[in-house]
């Protein structure tokens, strides 16, 4: 007699489903879904501390969202009452605005910076909302020698913070034929010199991988619960390489600004409709135009008057452009920098697109 376990459950005599043994996890990438047991592989790990608290706050009502102020102190908001941080900090690399801002305590070394960091980050991780997530867009810095800033940005999270790291996005800003010069040594092996052509948005949640309380008790306690992206749009944004042209700074008139694109995917990616988006170094504030612009609230901090005026004024022009017309749609484009056409958010005579996803 063949003695069977008690996990067995092929019936006798049958032949054993493919789906009974599943295959040892060797290689990660494959192009398609394939039954992993990967249980070998994260043991060797120790497991992430996962919340089951489910509280979640409402903001009060903050005007235009553009606030005067240092975001290592945002008392105006609650705890658990952002859905999601979206965020570009200033990069360390004496651009005027760091310069222009000492009189406020910009650090003067890069521990400093990195200390700043940890301290702004943690009060957005107390204003998130259980399974609420933060994405950090950040260049990493200098030559001789390199610095991973994204590394130390990933530690923070991680490890100072207790974060659950969810990924990296990489930023393709141009393509690598522009005219771009960082050679060091031009066609020689002495010291040649990789140019810079991306950038990094790393994402972290916080205590849980899902949002806290599922759509359909958020719609019957009032919460936001409706998603409004597409499926093109969704299968693009899950990419981990995303082709987004970088803005200029002449005509935003900020020294550092990151494109408006860029904030919205994420917003329509990991937020609902009414959710409340937190940037805390608001800069010119594309952050909250693409708040604006996908439907959602936005709140942001600058030390910088000249700048909150600046996003005050962007948000107000994002307003009276949704007034007249529906919202813009994405701008995509393929990693070669071709424009990719698609409806977007809304479809091109103003109708919602029918294939928005909603979330059971």
């Amino acid at each position: 007699m063949v003695s069977r376990s008690a996990t067995d459950r092929t019936p006798v005599g049958a032949a054993p489903s493919p789906e009974a043994t599943p295959t040892s996890t060797r290689s990660f990438g494959v192009g398609r879904r394939e039954r992993h047991d990967a249980s070998a592989f994260y043991a060797r790990f120790s497991p992430p501390l996962i919340s089951e608290d489910d509280a979640v706050a409402s903001a009060p009502d903050l005007g235009d969202g553009c606030l005067s102020g240092d975001a290592r102190d945002m008392r105006q908001l609650p705890d658990g009452s952002v859905a999601l941080v979206v965020t570009s900090p200033p990069y360390f690399v004496g651009k005027d605005y760091e310069l222009e801002m000492e009189r406020d305590g910009v650090p003067s070394s890069y521990l400093e910076y990195l200390q700043m960091l940890r301290d702004v980050f943690a009060e957005c991780v107390r204003v998130l909302e259980p399974g609420g997530r933060i994405a950090v867009n950040v260049a990493n810095l200098g030559r001789r020698p390199y610095r991973s800033l994204s590394a130390d940005v990933i530690r923070i999270l991680q490890d100072d913070l207790g974060l659950l790291l969810r990924g990296e996005v990489i930023w393709q800003k141009a393509e690598g034929a522009t005219g771009s010069v960082a050679w060091g040594s031009f066609r020689k092996a002495a010291n040649p010199v990789l140019r810079d052509m991306t950038e990094r948005v790393v994402i972290a949640s916080k205590g849980r991988f899902d949002r806290a309380v599922p759509a359909v008790k958020r719609r019957n306690e009032g919460l936001p619960a409706e998603s409004t992206i597409t499926t093109d749009e969704f299968m693009e944004a899950t990419l981990d390489v995303w082709r987004i042209d970088a803005e200029q700074a002449t005509r935003v008139g900020h020294p550092a600004p990151f494109p408006v694109e860029l904030p919205r995917r994420l917003i329509d990616l990991y937020t609902y409709r009414g959710d409340l988006v937190l940037d805390p170094f608001l800069g010119s504030g594309s952050t909250l135009v693409a708040a604006v612009r996908a439907g959602r609230r936005g709140v942001g901090y600058d030390l910088d008057p000249e700048y909150v005026t600046l996003a005050k004024q962007r948000v107000a022009d994002e307003h009276r452009r949704l007034e007249a017309g529906p919202a813009r749609a994405w701008d995509r484009r393929d990693l070669a920098g071709d424009t990719v056409v698609q409806g977007g958010l809304f479809a091109q005579n103003g109708v919602f697109d029918d294939d928005r996803a909603l979330d059971s």
